[in-house]
């Protein structure tokens, strides 16, 4: 894996997303310290896996599922003069 300087991968972007596309990962550093890495898309794919549930597959997973209702505050509203 090689490591480069964040201004220097500005500048080299388009080779590093080449490198990527080959299989090599590429480590980028901000004032010397690590800061992202460019890495293969399959390797993305492993590391973060898209069968996440969408957020309408978690509402409908709310304990109770869509049976519960819930009732509403029927306390009057108060006055106001516009």
């Amino acid at each position: 894996m090689q490591t480069i300087q964040i201004r220097d991968a500005k500048a080299k972007f388009a080779a590093l997303v080449d490198a990527a596309e080959h299989g090599e990962p590429t480590t980028i550093t901000r004032h010397g310290r690590p800061a992202a890495v460019l890495v293969p898309i399959a390797d993305a794919r492993r590391l973060y896996p898209d069968d996440r549930p969408s957020f309408a597959d978690l509402l409908l997973a709310f304990p109770g599922g869509p049976e519960v209702t819930f009732e509403r505050d029927q306390t009057p509203l108060r006055d106001i003069d516009l």
